[in-house]
C-alpha cells in the first residue's frame, strides 16, 4: 500500500518535470522564431504564388530602370498602356517558384520590321510616332547589329530589343544599315520574312542637313562645295563622301534586293512625314498589319521647328517634339554648286522611281 502510494507521487511528479520541459521547449521555439522574424529573415520564406504574381503587377518599371507608382495610381489606365509597361516590367528571366517572366510578361524576340534607312531622312521622327502604337515595342537608341557589332552574336542582339505580348510587334532603327553592304545577308540569315521600312528624302536636301549635324559637331569643317566636288571647275562630284553617297538610293536598294523581294519593303517619303505625317503613319500601320490608332489626332505643327510634334500625351504636361538636333537652320549653299549636285542625282533618282513604283517628286 505503501509502496503504491509512493509510485503514483513519483510518476506524478514525472509528469510534471515532463510538462515543464515541453513549455520550455516551446517558448525557446517562439523565441528563436520572433527572432528571426525581427531581423527580416521570414522575408526570404517562400509566399503563395498569386502574391508573388500581384506584387510584380504592381509595380511597373520605366525604361531607365526606375520604380513607378503603383497601377492604381493611373486611374485605371487602358488595358493596352497596361499590357505595354507591364512587357518591360524587368530585366530578370524568372523569379521564384519556376515563374516565368518570359510567359507572364512577354518575351524577346527578334524584331519583325527594320527602319534600315536613311540617315537625315525623318527615321527618328518616324520611330517616335510608332512607339505611340500600343502594338510596337521599339528600342531607343540605335543598336547597330548589323553594321558594327554583328560578330556579338544574335543572342546578343535580340537580349537588346524589349519584352513584347502576343500581338505585338519588336522594332529597331539603325539608318547606316542601308548602305552597308553586308547588312541585307546579315539580316536575311536572321529572317527572310523581315519587314524593311526606308525612309527617304531629297537627296540634295539630305545632303545638305547631313553636313550641317557634322558641322554643328565640327565647326571647322570645310565648304559644303569642297567637300561634294573633286574638281570645282570641270563638276565632278565626289560620291566618296557619304554626305552624297548616301543619296544614291538606286544603288544600295539593289544590293537590298539581291536578298528581299520589294513586298517586303515600305519606303517613306520623308517630305510627307513633315506635311502630313498622319498620312504617311496610315501607311506605315498598314503595312505592318496594326490597326490605324496613330492618326492626325496625335499631331500639331511647330512652326518654330518646322516639322509635326506629337500632342501632349495623356498624363504629361508639355507636348513632344523632336531633340534640338532636329529642324537646324541649314547653312546657305551656293544656287550653282546645288544645282549641279541635283543634276547629278537625276538618273539616280528616276531608277529609284521605277524600282520602286514610286514618284517622290523630287525635281
Amino acid at each position: 500500500m505503501g509502496c503504491s502510494k509512493w509510485r503514483a507521487a513519483f510518476n506524478f511528479g514525472h509528469l510534471k518535470v515532463q510538462s515543464k520541459l515541453s513549455v520550455f521547449f516551446t517558448m525557446i521555439i517562439l523565441f528563436i522564431y520572433l527572432f528571426y522574424c525581427l531581423n527580416g529573415y521570414c522575408d526570404s520564406l517562400p509566399r503563395p504564388v498569386y502574391d508573388q504574381q500581384s506584387n510584380l503587377q504592381n509595380k511597373i518599371i520605366l525604361k531607365d530602370g526606375q520604380e513607378t507608382e503603383q497601377l492604381g495610381a493611373y486611374n485605371a489606365p487602358p488595358v493596352s498602356f497596361v499590357r505595354e509597361q507591364l512587357s518591360d516590367l524587368t530585366n530578370s528571366d524568372s523569379t521564384s517558384n519556376n515563374i516565368s517572366i518570359a510567359n507572364n510578361f512577354g518575351s524577346k524576340k527578334f524584331p519583325q520590321a527594320i527602319i534600315i534607312g536613311v540617315k537625315k531622312g525623318g527615321t527618328r521622327a518616324l520611330l517616335e510616332f510608332l512607339r505611340i502604337h500600343p502594338d510596337v515595342r521599339a528600342v531607343g537608341a540605335e543598336p547597330h547589329f548589323f553594321d558594327r557589332f554583328y560578330e556579338k552574336g544574335l543572342e546578343w542582339y535580340r537580349n537588346l530589343m524589349p519584352r513584347t505580348l502576343e500581338g505585338q510587334i519588336t522594332m529597331e532603327k539603325t539608318p547606316s544599315y542601308f548602305i552597308t553592304k553586308e547588312a541585307p545577308r546579315r539580316v536575311f540569315s536572321m529572317s527572310r520574312h523581315t519587314r524593311l521600312i526606308v525612309v527617304v528624302r531629297d537627296p540634295v536636301t539630305r545632303a545638305v542637313s547631313d553636313y550641317t549635324q557634322t558641322l554643328s559637331k565640327s565647326p571647322g569643317l570645310p565648304s559644303f562645295q569642297n567637300l561634294a566636288f573633286r574638281n570645282a571647275t570641270t563638276g565632278l562630284i565626289d560620291t566618296s563622301w557619304s554626305a552624297v553617297r548616301i543619296g544614291i538610293y538606286a544603288k544600295h536598294l539593289e544590293n537590298w534586293l539581291r536578298y528581299f523581294p520589294l513586298s517586303r519593303f515600305l519606303f517613306v517619303s520623308g517630305e510627307r512625314l513633315v506635311t502630313d505625317p498622319a498620312g504617311e503613319m496610315g501607311r506605315v500601320q498598314d503595312f505592318l498589319g496594326l490597326k490605324r490608332v496613330v492618326t492626325d489626332k496625335h499631331f500639331y505643327f511647330n512652326q518654330t521647328k518646322g516639322f509635326p510634334c506629337l500632342k501632349k500625351p495623356e498624363g504629361s504636361s508639355r507636348p513632344r517634339c523632336l531633340g534640338k538636333s532636329k529642324g537646324r537652320p541649314h547653312p546657305q549653299i551656293p544656287s550653282e554648286v546645288l544645282l549641279r549636285l541635283r543634276d547629278f542625282y537625276r538618273p539616280f533618282n528616276l531608277k529609284f522611281y521605277q524600282m520602286t513604283g514610286h514618284d517622290f517628286g523630287w525635281e
